[in-house]
Protein backbone atom coordinates (compact mmCIF):
# COMPACT_ATOMS: atom_id res chain seq x y z
CA UNK A 1 0.00 0.00 0.00
CA UNK A 2 2.93 2.33 0.61
CA UNK A 3 3.82 2.29 -3.09
CA UNK A 4 0.32 3.37 -4.11
CA UNK A 5 0.12 6.66 -5.97
CA UNK A 6 -1.28 9.73 -4.19
CA UNK A 7 -2.26 13.26 -5.03
CA UNK A 8 0.73 15.54 -4.54
CA UNK A 9 -1.34 18.39 -3.09
CA UNK A 10 -4.73 19.20 -1.61
CA UNK A 11 -5.51 21.63 -4.42
CA UNK A 12 -4.71 18.90 -6.97
CA UNK A 13 -7.22 16.59 -5.30
CA UNK A 14 -9.90 19.30 -5.05
CA UNK A 15 -9.50 20.27 -8.71
CA UNK A 16 -9.61 16.63 -9.81
CA UNK A 17 -12.69 15.91 -7.68
CA UNK A 18 -14.35 19.11 -8.86
CA UNK A 19 -13.50 18.14 -12.44
CA UNK A 20 -15.22 14.80 -11.89
CA UNK A 21 -18.35 16.59 -10.67
CA UNK A 22 -18.28 19.48 -13.15
CA UNK A 23 -19.13 17.83 -16.43
CA UNK A 24 -21.99 17.86 -18.87
CA UNK A 25 -24.36 17.89 -15.90
CA UNK A 26 -23.28 21.40 -14.94
CA UNK A 27 -22.69 22.92 -18.39
CA UNK A 28 -25.15 21.06 -20.61
CA UNK A 29 -27.95 19.70 -18.38
CA UNK A 30 -28.19 22.43 -15.71
CA UNK A 31 -28.97 25.32 -18.12
CA UNK A 32 -31.72 23.47 -19.96
CA UNK A 33 -33.18 22.10 -16.70
CA UNK A 34 -33.26 25.64 -15.31
CA UNK A 35 -34.59 26.95 -18.61
CA UNK A 36 -37.54 24.55 -18.65
CA UNK A 37 -38.36 24.84 -14.93
CA UNK A 38 -38.66 28.54 -14.22
CA UNK A 39 -35.05 29.64 -13.95
CA UNK A 40 -34.49 31.34 -10.60
CA UNK A 41 -36.67 29.07 -8.41
CA UNK A 42 -35.03 25.96 -9.84
CA UNK A 43 -31.57 27.47 -9.27
CA UNK A 44 -32.41 28.35 -5.65
CA UNK A 45 -33.71 24.84 -4.96
CA UNK A 46 -30.67 23.33 -6.70
CA UNK A 47 -28.30 25.24 -4.42
CA UNK A 48 -30.24 24.23 -1.29
CA UNK A 49 -30.38 20.58 -2.34
CA UNK A 50 -26.66 20.54 -3.17
CA UNK A 51 -25.74 21.86 0.28
CA UNK A 52 -28.29 19.94 2.35
CA UNK A 53 -28.34 16.55 0.57
CA UNK A 54 -25.53 16.28 -1.98
CA UNK A 55 -22.67 17.60 0.16
CA UNK A 56 -23.19 15.18 3.09
CA UNK A 57 -23.17 12.20 0.68
CA UNK A 58 -20.02 13.56 -0.96
CA UNK A 59 -18.40 13.78 2.48
CA UNK A 60 -19.44 10.16 3.10
CA UNK A 61 -17.72 9.03 -0.11
CA UNK A 62 -14.58 10.96 0.80
CA UNK A 63 -14.55 9.34 4.24
CA UNK A 64 -14.96 5.79 2.89
CA UNK A 65 -12.27 6.27 0.25
CA UNK A 66 -9.70 8.07 2.37
CA UNK A 67 -10.15 5.58 5.21
CA UNK A 68 -9.83 2.57 2.87
CA UNK A 69 -6.85 3.79 0.78
CA UNK A 70 -7.79 1.17 -1.82
CA UNK A 71 -9.98 0.75 -4.88
CA UNK A 72 -13.74 0.74 -4.08
CA UNK A 73 -14.18 -3.06 -3.98
CA UNK A 74 -11.18 -3.75 -1.73
CA UNK A 75 -11.93 -0.65 0.33
CA UNK A 76 -15.31 -2.07 1.33
CA UNK A 77 -13.85 -5.55 1.79
CA UNK A 78 -11.23 -4.34 4.27
CA UNK A 79 -13.61 -2.05 6.15
CA UNK A 80 -16.48 -4.54 6.30
CA UNK A 81 -14.84 -8.00 6.08
CA UNK A 82 -17.17 -10.91 5.47
CA UNK A 83 -20.09 -8.65 4.53
CA UNK A 84 -21.51 -7.95 1.06
CA UNK A 85 -20.80 -4.20 1.13
CA UNK A 86 -18.06 -4.72 -1.48
CA UNK A 87 -20.90 -5.09 -4.01
CA UNK A 88 -21.18 -1.29 -3.85
CA UNK A 89 -17.75 -1.19 -5.50
CA UNK A 90 -18.90 -3.57 -8.23
CA UNK A 91 -21.99 -1.42 -8.72
CA UNK A 92 -19.73 1.62 -9.18
CA UNK A 93 -17.55 -0.27 -11.66
CA UNK A 94 -20.56 -1.24 -13.79
CA UNK A 95 -22.11 2.23 -13.57
CA UNK A 96 -18.87 4.01 -14.53
CA UNK A 97 -18.29 1.67 -17.46
CA UNK A 98 -21.79 2.20 -18.85
CA UNK A 99 -21.78 5.97 -18.21
CA UNK A 100 -18.41 6.41 -19.93
CA UNK A 101 -19.59 4.27 -22.87
CA UNK A 102 -22.25 6.85 -23.82
CA UNK A 103 -20.50 9.86 -22.25
CA UNK A 104 -17.65 9.30 -24.71
CA UNK A 105 -20.19 9.53 -27.52
CA UNK A 106 -21.20 13.02 -26.36
CA UNK A 107 -17.50 13.81 -25.98
CA UNK A 108 -17.13 12.81 -29.62
CA UNK A 109 -19.97 15.16 -30.63
CA UNK A 110 -18.11 17.97 -28.85
CA UNK A 111 -14.90 17.15 -30.73
CA UNK A 112 -16.85 17.19 -34.01
CA UNK A 113 -18.25 20.63 -33.21
CA UNK A 114 -14.86 21.91 -32.03
CA UNK A 115 -13.23 20.75 -35.28
CA UNK A 116 -15.92 22.54 -37.29
CA UNK A 117 -15.59 25.67 -35.16
CA UNK A 118 -11.79 25.79 -35.57
CA UNK A 119 -12.09 25.25 -39.35
CA UNK A 120 -14.73 28.02 -39.52
CA UNK A 121 -17.51 25.71 -40.68
CA UNK A 122 -19.95 27.05 -38.05
CA UNK A 123 -19.83 30.71 -39.01
CA UNK A 124 -21.76 30.67 -42.29
CA UNK A 125 -24.83 32.87 -42.28
CA UNK A 126 -28.11 31.01 -42.33
CA UNK A 127 -26.64 27.66 -41.29
CA UNK A 128 -29.34 25.25 -40.08
CA UNK A 129 -27.85 24.06 -36.79
CA UNK A 130 -30.70 21.66 -36.03
CA UNK A 131 -30.08 19.83 -39.32
CA UNK A 132 -26.30 19.96 -38.74
CA UNK A 133 -26.66 18.32 -35.32
CA UNK A 134 -28.95 15.62 -36.74
CA UNK A 135 -26.49 14.95 -39.58
CA UNK A 136 -23.51 14.67 -37.23
CA UNK A 137 -25.07 12.23 -34.76
CA UNK A 138 -26.49 10.11 -37.61
CA UNK A 139 -23.15 9.75 -39.44
CA UNK A 140 -21.77 6.35 -38.29
CA UNK A 141 -18.18 6.91 -39.43
CA UNK A 142 -17.87 10.36 -37.89
CA UNK A 143 -19.41 9.47 -34.53
CA UNK A 144 -17.25 6.35 -34.13
CA UNK A 145 -14.02 8.18 -35.06
CA UNK A 146 -14.90 11.06 -32.74
CA UNK A 147 -15.85 8.68 -29.92
CA UNK A 148 -12.56 6.83 -30.37
CA UNK A 149 -10.60 10.10 -30.32
CA UNK A 150 -12.29 11.16 -27.09
CA UNK A 151 -11.56 7.78 -25.44
CA UNK A 152 -7.93 8.02 -26.59
CA UNK A 153 -7.59 11.46 -24.99
CA UNK A 154 -9.13 10.14 -21.76
CA UNK A 155 -6.95 7.04 -21.50
CA UNK A 156 -3.71 8.94 -22.25
CA UNK A 157 -4.37 11.04 -19.13
CA UNK A 158 -5.39 8.11 -16.92
CA UNK A 159 -2.48 5.86 -17.95
CA UNK A 160 -0.04 8.53 -16.70
CA UNK A 161 -1.26 7.98 -13.13
CA UNK A 162 -2.58 10.23 -10.38
CA UNK A 163 0.28 12.74 -10.01
CA UNK A 164 1.57 12.68 -13.59
CA UNK A 165 -1.76 12.37 -15.37
CA UNK A 166 -5.02 13.18 -13.57
CA UNK A 167 -3.62 15.82 -11.20
CA UNK A 168 -1.59 17.61 -13.90
CA UNK A 169 -4.53 17.61 -16.34
CA UNK A 170 -6.93 18.89 -13.67
CA UNK A 171 -4.54 21.66 -12.60
CA UNK A 172 -4.45 22.92 -16.18
CA UNK A 173 -8.01 22.27 -17.31
CA UNK A 174 -9.98 23.50 -14.30
CA UNK A 175 -8.40 27.00 -14.05
CA UNK A 176 -8.70 27.39 -17.85
CA UNK A 177 -12.32 26.32 -17.60
CA UNK A 178 -12.97 29.14 -15.10
CA UNK A 179 -11.07 31.68 -17.23
CA UNK A 180 -12.99 30.73 -20.38
CA UNK A 181 -16.26 30.92 -18.47
CA UNK A 182 -15.44 34.43 -17.23
CA UNK A 183 -14.61 35.57 -20.80
CA UNK A 184 -17.88 34.18 -22.14
CA UNK A 185 -19.80 35.59 -19.18
CA UNK A 186 -18.46 39.11 -19.85
CA UNK A 187 -19.36 38.81 -23.53
CA UNK A 188 -22.83 37.50 -22.82
CA UNK A 189 -23.93 40.00 -20.15
CA UNK A 190 -22.74 42.99 -22.21
CA UNK A 191 -25.19 42.22 -25.03
CA UNK A 192 -28.17 44.50 -25.54
CA UNK A 193 -31.14 42.86 -23.87
CA UNK A 194 -29.01 40.58 -21.69
CA UNK A 195 -30.69 41.88 -18.52
CA UNK A 196 -33.79 39.78 -19.29
CA UNK A 197 -31.66 36.65 -19.04
CA UNK A 198 -30.20 37.79 -15.73
CA UNK A 199 -33.71 38.50 -14.39
CA UNK A 200 -34.78 35.04 -15.53
CA UNK A 201 -32.01 33.57 -13.35
CA UNK A 202 -32.32 35.74 -10.26
CA UNK A 203 -35.85 37.18 -10.04
CA UNK A 204 -38.05 34.37 -8.69
CA UNK A 205 -41.23 33.25 -10.40
CA UNK A 206 -42.83 31.62 -7.38
CA UNK A 207 -45.40 29.78 -9.51
CA UNK A 208 -42.65 27.21 -10.13
CA UNK A 209 -42.22 26.54 -6.41
CA UNK A 210 -43.77 23.08 -6.28
CA UNK A 211 -42.92 19.44 -5.60
CA UNK A 212 -42.05 18.70 -9.22
CA UNK A 213 -39.44 21.49 -9.40
CA UNK A 214 -38.04 20.46 -6.01
CA UNK A 215 -37.59 16.84 -7.10
CA UNK A 216 -35.97 17.89 -10.39
CA UNK A 217 -33.60 20.23 -8.52
CA UNK A 218 -32.81 17.48 -6.03
CA UNK A 219 -32.01 15.07 -8.85
CA UNK A 220 -29.81 17.65 -10.59
CA UNK A 221 -27.92 18.46 -7.37
CA UNK A 222 -27.50 14.81 -6.59
CA UNK A 223 -26.16 13.75 -9.99
CA UNK A 224 -24.09 16.89 -10.64
CA UNK A 225 -21.79 16.04 -7.72
CA UNK A 226 -20.88 12.68 -9.30
CA UNK A 227 -21.86 10.70 -6.20
CA UNK A 228 -23.08 7.12 -6.21
CA UNK A 229 -20.63 5.61 -8.73
CA UNK A 230 -17.57 5.29 -6.45
CA UNK A 231 -15.63 7.94 -8.43
CA UNK A 232 -15.20 10.06 -5.30
CA UNK A 233 -14.32 6.98 -3.23
CA UNK A 234 -11.60 6.20 -5.78
CA UNK A 235 -10.19 9.74 -5.86
CA UNK A 236 -10.22 10.14 -2.07
CA UNK A 237 -8.39 6.81 -1.70
CA UNK A 238 -5.34 8.64 -3.09
CA UNK A 239 -5.71 11.36 -0.44
CA UNK A 240 -3.35 11.78 2.51
CA UNK A 241 -4.89 11.02 5.95
CA UNK A 242 -3.95 14.52 7.14
CA UNK A 243 -6.26 16.32 4.71
CA UNK A 244 -9.59 17.70 5.96
CA UNK A 245 -12.24 15.93 3.90
CA UNK A 246 -15.09 18.18 5.06
CA UNK A 247 -13.44 21.34 3.73
CA UNK A 248 -12.36 19.50 0.56
CA UNK A 249 -15.95 18.33 -0.09
CA UNK A 250 -17.23 21.83 0.64
CA UNK A 251 -14.81 23.30 -1.92
CA UNK A 252 -15.95 20.80 -4.57
CA UNK A 253 -19.64 21.55 -3.90
CA UNK A 254 -19.06 25.32 -4.05
CA UNK A 255 -17.10 25.06 -7.31
CA UNK A 256 -19.88 22.94 -8.81
CA UNK A 257 -22.51 25.52 -7.85
CA UNK A 258 -20.40 28.40 -9.20
CA UNK A 259 -19.78 26.67 -12.54
CA UNK A 260 -23.47 25.77 -12.90
CA UNK A 261 -24.52 29.39 -12.27
CA UNK A 262 -21.78 30.69 -14.60
CA UNK A 263 -23.10 28.33 -17.29
CA UNK A 264 -26.50 29.93 -16.87
CA UNK A 265 -24.98 33.43 -16.96
CA UNK A 266 -23.20 32.59 -20.22
CA UNK A 267 -26.24 31.05 -21.88
CA UNK A 268 -29.41 32.84 -20.72
CA UNK A 269 -28.41 36.50 -21.30
CA UNK A 270 -27.32 35.60 -24.85
CA UNK A 271 -30.46 33.54 -25.46
CA UNK A 272 -32.75 36.38 -24.31
CA UNK A 273 -30.71 39.10 -26.03
CA UNK A 274 -31.05 37.36 -29.39
CA UNK A 275 -34.73 36.51 -28.86
CA UNK A 276 -34.49 32.74 -28.41
CA UNK A 277 -36.51 30.74 -25.89
CA UNK A 278 -34.78 29.41 -22.75
CA UNK A 279 -37.06 26.35 -22.92
CA UNK A 280 -35.17 24.69 -25.77
CA UNK A 281 -34.28 21.60 -23.75
CA UNK A 282 -31.26 19.32 -24.46
CA UNK A 283 -30.53 20.95 -27.83
CA UNK A 284 -29.55 24.22 -26.11
CA UNK A 285 -25.78 23.60 -26.38
CA UNK A 286 -25.58 21.98 -29.82
CA UNK A 287 -28.38 23.76 -31.68
CA UNK A 288 -29.27 27.07 -30.03
CA UNK A 289 -25.87 28.30 -28.78
CA UNK A 290 -24.06 27.99 -32.14
CA UNK A 291 -26.91 30.02 -33.66
CA UNK A 292 -26.53 32.59 -30.87
CA UNK A 293 -22.75 32.90 -31.25
CA UNK A 294 -23.09 33.18 -35.03
CA UNK A 295 -24.88 36.50 -34.55
CA UNK A 296 -22.24 38.02 -32.27
CA UNK A 297 -19.17 40.06 -33.25
CA UNK A 298 -16.20 37.66 -33.06
CA UNK A 299 -18.78 34.91 -32.57
CA UNK A 300 -16.57 32.30 -34.23
CA UNK A 301 -13.80 32.87 -31.66
CA UNK A 302 -16.19 32.70 -28.71
CA UNK A 303 -17.75 29.52 -30.12
CA UNK A 304 -14.29 27.89 -30.23
CA UNK A 305 -13.70 28.94 -26.62
CA UNK A 306 -17.10 27.58 -25.61
CA UNK A 307 -16.51 24.13 -27.10
CA UNK A 308 -12.99 23.94 -25.63
CA UNK A 309 -14.58 24.73 -22.28
CA UNK A 310 -17.19 21.97 -22.66
CA UNK A 311 -14.46 19.56 -23.79
CA UNK A 312 -12.40 20.28 -20.66
CA UNK A 313 -15.42 19.70 -18.43
CA UNK A 314 -16.29 16.47 -20.23
CA UNK A 315 -12.73 15.10 -20.14
CA UNK A 316 -12.28 15.78 -16.40
CA UNK A 317 -15.44 13.77 -15.71
CA UNK A 318 -14.46 11.00 -18.14
CA UNK A 319 -11.03 10.47 -16.56
CA UNK A 320 -12.71 10.02 -13.15
CA UNK A 321 -14.97 7.28 -14.54
CA UNK A 322 -12.14 5.48 -16.33
CA UNK A 323 -10.00 5.77 -13.19
CA UNK A 324 -12.63 3.86 -11.19
CA UNK A 325 -12.46 0.97 -13.67
CA UNK A 326 -8.65 1.02 -13.92
CA UNK A 327 -8.17 1.30 -10.13
CA UNK A 328 -10.32 -1.78 -9.57
CA UNK A 329 -8.60 -3.57 -12.45
CA UNK A 330 -5.06 -3.13 -11.10
CA UNK A 331 -5.93 -3.32 -7.39
CA UNK A 332 -2.92 -2.51 -5.22
CA UNK A 333 -0.44 -2.93 -8.07
CA UNK A 334 0.99 0.11 -9.85
CA UNK A 335 2.98 -1.39 -12.71
CA UNK A 336 -0.05 -2.53 -14.73
CA UNK A 337 -1.76 0.86 -15.03
CA UNK A 338 -0.81 1.62 -18.64
CA UNK A 339 -1.86 -1.79 -19.96
CA UNK A 340 -5.07 -1.76 -17.92
CA UNK A 341 -5.94 1.74 -19.18
CA UNK A 342 -5.71 0.64 -22.81
CA UNK A 343 -7.61 -2.62 -22.25
CA UNK A 344 -10.50 -1.09 -20.30
CA UNK A 345 -10.73 1.95 -22.59
CA UNK A 346 -11.00 -0.41 -25.57
CA UNK A 347 -13.71 -2.46 -23.87
CA UNK A 348 -15.70 0.66 -22.94
CA UNK A 349 -15.33 1.97 -26.50
CA UNK A 350 -16.79 -1.28 -27.87
CA UNK A 351 -19.66 -1.16 -25.34
CA UNK A 352 -20.34 2.42 -26.48
CA UNK A 353 -20.68 1.59 -30.18
CA UNK A 354 -24.45 0.91 -29.98
CA UNK A 355 -24.92 4.25 -28.19
CA UNK A 356 -22.87 6.00 -30.88
CA UNK A 357 -25.08 4.48 -33.58
CA UNK A 358 -28.35 5.09 -31.74
CA UNK A 359 -29.28 8.12 -33.83
CA UNK A 360 -28.27 6.57 -37.15
CA UNK A 361 -28.12 2.96 -38.31
CA UNK A 362 -29.42 1.62 -34.95
CA UNK A 363 -32.16 4.21 -34.45
CA UNK A 364 -34.87 1.54 -34.78
CA UNK A 365 -33.34 -0.65 -32.05
CA UNK A 366 -35.08 0.08 -28.74
CA UNK A 367 -35.12 -1.26 -25.17
CA UNK A 368 -38.13 -0.33 -23.02
CA UNK A 369 -39.11 2.14 -25.74
CA UNK A 370 -35.73 3.91 -25.62
CA UNK A 371 -32.84 3.85 -28.07
CA UNK A 372 -29.60 2.33 -26.78
CA UNK A 373 -28.09 5.71 -25.85
CA UNK A 374 -31.15 6.82 -23.86
CA UNK A 375 -31.48 3.41 -22.21
CA UNK A 376 -27.84 3.48 -21.04
CA UNK A 377 -28.43 6.99 -19.68
CA UNK A 378 -31.65 5.91 -17.94
CA UNK A 379 -30.26 2.73 -16.36
CA UNK A 380 -27.30 4.60 -14.84
CA UNK A 381 -28.78 8.00 -13.95
CA UNK A 382 -32.15 6.77 -12.71
CA UNK A 383 -31.27 3.39 -11.18
CA UNK A 384 -27.58 2.57 -10.60
CA UNK A 385 -26.43 6.00 -9.34
CA UNK A 386 -29.27 6.47 -6.81
CA UNK A 387 -28.89 2.89 -5.51
CA UNK A 388 -25.13 3.40 -5.17
CA UNK A 389 -25.57 6.67 -3.30
CA UNK A 390 -28.24 5.14 -1.06
CA UNK A 391 -25.93 2.27 -0.06
CA UNK A 392 -22.95 4.62 0.43
CA UNK A 393 -25.06 6.88 2.65
CA UNK A 394 -26.28 3.95 4.77
CA UNK A 395 -22.77 2.47 5.04
CA UNK A 396 -21.24 5.73 6.22
CA UNK A 397 -24.17 6.44 8.53
CA UNK A 398 -24.51 3.06 10.24
CA UNK A 399 -21.35 0.98 9.72
CA UNK A 400 -18.87 3.30 11.40
CA UNK A 401 -19.13 4.07 15.11
CA UNK A 402 -19.90 7.70 15.96
CA UNK A 403 -16.41 8.02 17.45
CA UNK A 404 -14.69 6.85 14.26
CA UNK A 405 -16.84 9.04 12.02
CA UNK A 406 -16.29 12.16 14.09
CA UNK A 407 -12.53 11.57 14.13
CA UNK A 408 -12.52 11.16 10.34
CA UNK A 409 -14.56 14.31 9.78
CA UNK A 410 -12.70 16.33 12.43
CA UNK A 411 -15.70 18.61 12.92
CA UNK A 412 -17.67 20.09 15.81
CA UNK A 413 -20.30 18.03 17.61
CA UNK A 414 -23.13 20.09 16.12
CA UNK A 415 -21.95 19.78 12.50
CA UNK A 416 -21.25 16.08 12.99
CA UNK A 417 -24.75 15.49 14.39
CA UNK A 418 -26.30 17.32 11.43
CA UNK A 419 -24.20 15.30 8.95
CA UNK A 420 -25.02 11.97 10.63
CA UNK A 421 -28.76 12.73 10.70
CA UNK A 422 -28.71 13.56 6.99
CA UNK A 423 -26.76 10.48 5.82
CA UNK A 424 -28.74 8.14 8.08
CA UNK A 425 -32.24 9.42 7.42
CA UNK A 426 -32.79 12.51 5.23
CA UNK A 427 -30.56 11.53 2.28
CA UNK A 428 -31.87 7.93 2.05
CA UNK A 429 -35.46 9.20 2.06
CA UNK A 430 -34.63 11.76 -0.66
CA UNK A 431 -32.90 9.10 -2.76
CA UNK A 432 -35.82 6.70 -2.40
CA UNK A 433 -38.16 9.46 -3.59
CA UNK A 434 -35.94 9.96 -6.67
CA UNK A 435 -35.97 6.18 -7.34
CA UNK A 436 -39.75 5.96 -6.99
CA UNK A 437 -40.24 9.01 -9.20
CA UNK A 438 -37.89 7.54 -11.82
CA UNK A 439 -39.76 4.23 -11.77
CA UNK A 440 -43.06 5.92 -12.53
CA UNK A 441 -41.73 8.63 -14.85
Amino acid sequence: MSSRDQFASKIGFILAAAGSAIGLGAIWKFPYMAGTNGGSVFILLFILCTVIIGLPILIAEFMIGRRGQLDPINSFKTQAPGKPWYMVGWLGLIACGIILSFYSVVGGWILSYLFRAVTLQLTGQGLDFASLFSDIIANPLEVLIAQGAFMLLTLLIVQAGIKGGIEVASKWMMPLLFIFFILLFIRSVTLDGAMEGIKFMFVPDWSYLNIKTLLLALGQAFFSLSVGVSAMITYSSYLSPKENIVSSAGNVAVMNIIISILAGLVIFPAVFALDYSPEQGPGLVFVILPAVFEQLPMGGLFLIIFFILILFATVTSAIAMLEVVVAIGIGQKTEGRKRASWIFAAIIFLIGIPSALSYGVMSDFTIMGKNFFDFADYITSSILMPIGALLISLFAGFHYSKKVSQQELNSSSLLFTIWLTIVRYLAPIAILIILIRSAFA
